[in-house]
């Protein structure tokens, strides 16, 4: 009953494919053993990467397999990345060097929730590319992001085929036009981002922490730091019954532990039987594929020039090792071993010498503070915007931001706001000065009704339109009443005379109401009588009229977003999201209101 209580998780996988450039000359046996000597040589060069690096859940890994249902055989991978997002754009970025240092291999990638490179570009995409029709389209090539374009008509061009391609279609279209199917640089930029600073991010991302442990633990650790990330996930996955192993400490006993760089250990082990199966306990030396790795390990100064024999040629062979067995000559599940497995089984084969990891425990290396954690509000604005793709740019001074603000910048923003065209997919903001301005072809726009709802009789029911629409509508341009039949032409211009007769009455009326006073005119217009009769009971029938003053649209709409941006204080609003999704940054509120003096009794 207890162990439907258990705390289920969504495993979240990424995917890749490593593809040769077809060859008709070649027979299957003889590709097989192609992609088995690919698969070493690419493991063992970045072996310097892969191997020190610390997983979620799975690494890195890469295996043969068999042609299938159309697709050619090739090299894939699997791995489980879990909560750390981090883990997937670390590959990402291996797939891509892979395919740029061999530059006839083809590669694809993907997770969950399909093509996620097009997720990451989505602002970028051409509109005919959605996840309907981006089967088998995107791939990486001599380090590039590529995507094999669909053709605007069926067999519009020739080497592309009209619905999504197959695999061999697609590695065939890449190897015979691969400067045609390059993704745009706004695009490749998108994904870059999200890869960019690997692989000196890697030692970037590590935090150094001193704490208390068992000795077994640090000897553990000191072979195989990668299962710290096991030991977190389990405790942060832990359940009562996962609890009741740390009531009492059977394989890490309290009494021997010293400070070192926790429950979650003891709970690995409480999963294993005592007597686990030691078919699994199989030597990595004893591999057939382990002599000729290693050779190829060396050949890459993989070794970095040590004594054969000391303390760090022996740390990065144990890596090495652990990095063969998991990446290169990985078991199958069924035989491979769990954590806690691997845990019991370092226990019984590696010494624990405490006065030496007493020794180490003085000259431990100085632990990482958390003033990492502590980000001014600046820094947070450029991790946000970088996360949503912006250009990077100088940073400004706060004197300099505010001295060099133009706040037409805001109107001018929220003009082109509204003359965007909004679909049912929602608003378009404003793009970038750098990228194409959106065209609207007016006509096709109305002829594309026409054939939905066919042709109507012009209306408008906008009580909104001011004099320059009645002027759009009256030009060359946009009706030609002469073309018209003489009938329709007189009841069109009989509706607009009655439109504008409709709307000098609603600015009548408005003229005496205090609506006007609630907004800030451009200057004030002599009051124009109509009558001789200036008595107010005249005024008040109507009989008079007065020109009513301009208002000034700018100077209104800055006003009204700047008191609602002050009324935010500084905390995120409909002001400051309105204006950061258009590109437009307010400087910080700094005018405060003066507070009354206290007066001397």
């Amino acid at each position: 009953m207890e162990e439907t209580m258990k705390l289920a998780t969504v495993e979240d996988t990424v995917e890749y494919h490593l593809f040769l450039i077809p060859d008709e000359s070649r027979d299957p046996e003889e590709h097989k053993e192609i992609l088995q000597k690919y698969i070493e040589r690419i493991m063992s060069q970045f072996a310097h990467m892969l191997a020190p690096y610390i997983w979620q859940n799975q690494p890195f890994n890469l295996k043969y397999k068999p042609g299938k249902g159309g697709v050619p055989a090739h090299m894939f991978g699997m791995t489980k990345f879990g909560d750390n997002i981090e883990d997937e754009w670390f590959i990402v970025y291996i797939i891509k060097q892979i395919t740029k240092e061999f530059p006839e291999l083809v590669a694809r990638i993907e997770d969950n929730d399909g093509e996620f490179l097009l997720i990451e570009a989505a602002d970028f995409l051409p509109k005919w590319l959605d996840p309907d029709n981006s089967t088998n389209r995107v791939f990486f090539h001599r380090g590039e992001l590529c995507i094999i374009p669909a053709p605007r008509k069926p067999g519009a061009v020739s080497w592309l085929p009209a619905t999504p391609p197959t695999i061999p279609q697609a590695l065939n279209i890449i190897s015979t036009h691969p400067e045609k199917i390059l993704a745009s640089e706004s695009i490749q930029a998108a994904v870059n981002r999200r890869i960019k600073g690997y692989p000196e991010k890697i030692q970037a991302s590590l935090h150094q922490a001193h704490c208390f442990l068992p000795a077994g633990i640090v000897a553990v650790l000191k072979h195989r730091p990668r299962l710290v990330a096991a030991a977190v996930q389990a405790f942060y996955l832990r359940d009562p019954i996962d609890l009741r192993s740390c009531r009492i400490f059977k394989t890490f006993l309290p009494e021997t532990r010293i400070m070192t760089s926790a429950h979650g250990f003891e709970i690995l082990c409480s999963k294993c039987g005592p007597h686990f199966s030691d078919s699994k306990k199989s030597l990595v030396t004893t591999s057939p594929l382990w002599a000729s790795f290693l050779e190829s390990l060396k050949k890459n100064d993989y070794f970095k020039g040590l004594i054969k024999g000391s303390a760090q040629y022996q740390e990065r062979l144990e890596m090495a090792k652990n990095y063969f067995q998991l990446s290169v000559n990985r078991p199958e599940s069924s035989l491979a071993m769990s954590p806690g497995e691997e845990i019991l089984t370092l226990l019984q084969t590696i010494p624990l010498d405490i006065e030496e990891f007493k020794k180490e425990e003085a000259n431990l290396p100085p632990e990482d503070d958390d003033r990492w954690l502590d980000l001014s509000p600046d820094q947070l604005d450029q991790l946000l915007q970088e996360a949503a793709g912006k250009k990077e740019s100088e940073p400004i001074s706060k004197e300099e931001k505010e001295q060099n603000y133009d706040l037409t910048q805001v109107s001018e923003s929220m003009k082109a706001f509204i003359s965007k065209v909004s679909t049912h997919k929602g608003a378009e903001l404003p793009r970038e000065p750098s990228e194409a301005p959106i065209t609207f072809d007016a006509d096709s726009f109305l002829n594309y009704f026409d054939k939905i709802l066919g042709p109507r009789p012009p209306e408008s029911g906008s009580d909104d339109l001011d004099e320059e629409d009645f002027e759009c509508l009256d030009s060359d341009d946009d009706l030609d009443l002469e073309m018209q039949d003489p009938g329709k032409e007189a009841s069109l211009k009989g509706t607009l005379n009655n439109l504008k007769s409709y709307m000098a009455q609603m600015d009548q009326e408005l003229a005496h109401t205090s609506i006007g006073k609630s907004f800030t005119t451009r200057k004030q217009v002599e009051r124009v009588s109509h009558t001789t009769n200036n008595n107010s009971d005249e005024e008040d029938s109507g009989t008079g009229e007065s020109v009513m003053a301009p208002v000034d649209v700018d100077l209104n709409l800055v006003s009204n977003i700047l008191e609602s941006y002050s009324s935010q204080a500084g905390l995120p609003g409909p002001a400051s999201n309105l204006l950061q999704s258009m590109g437009v940054q307010l400087p910080d509120d700094t005018d405060h209101r003066p507070t009354s003096k206290p007066t001397k009794d």
